[in-house]
């Protein structure tokens, strides 16, 4: 199987796909933020050091989550979703030189702006973040109430209106550099992300087998 790069504004459909491949085709997801988080919780040197500046206030530099990342892939052994990561064309050169000599893909998920704003604004989580619903296109059973865990559903603060809208300006400020790369080499697929969700999944199926 293919190491899959995950592209897309938030709310595109990333992490709903992402569970869908792994439950259904044996891949391991890579989040960068539950890597760091798990990393802090294993007491490690590289978690002591990723702590410290995350209680600073400061970002995580590429290089850290470089070394996070290395530390953390069996490339021999398993197929990864590299989803949240890279965000930028740096980070997008740097994913490549990791997985070069390993069979990989990126897959860009194209939704219309307004739509993603709509898709945001009814998206309710679990506080973990887990379980992702969609009021309008994918509801719980029960209002407000996870199906699987019963848990009660939030609005995540960056689900907002303004904020989304603000979200996407900067994602489209650095997206188009990526997705330049992974063209120029032969790597990238463009998946129509506004259709529904099994639609969507049996597409992205077809274009990374």
């Amino acid at each position: 199987m293919k190491n899959l790069v995950l592209l897309g504004a938030p709310g595109s459909g990333k992490g709903t796909q992402s569970a869908k491949l792994v439950a259904e085709k044996g891949y391991t997801h890579i989040s960068t933020g539950n890597l760091l988080r798990a990393e802090i919780a294993k007491e490690s040197e590289l978690g002591i050091k990723v702590k410290e500046v995350m209680e600073s206030g400061q970002l995580v530099s590429d290089d850290l989550v470089v070394e996070l990342l290395k530390a953390n892939l069996d490339l021999d052994n398993s197929a990864y979703i590299f989803d949240g990561y890279p965000r930028n064309i740096e980070q997008a050169k740097t994913l490549n030189s990791i997985l070069e000599g390993y069979p990989s893909l990126a897959v860009y998920f194209e939704l219309d702006t307004d739509k993603l704003v709509e898709r945001l604004t009814n998206r309710r989580v679990t506080k973990d973040g887990k379980h992702i619903y969609n009021l309008v296109t994918n509801p719980p059973k029960v209002s407000g109430v996870c199906d699987v865990s019963g848990e009660p559903l939030v609005q995540r603060d960056d689900d907002k209106e303004e904020v989304v809208r603000s979200r996407m300006e900067v994602f489209e400020n650095t997206i188009n550099p990526v997705l330049d790369l992974y063209e120029s080499k032969g790597k990238l697929v463009r998946l129509q992300a506004d259709q529904s969700m099994d639609k969507v999944f049996s597409d992205l199926v077809s274009k990374i087998n």
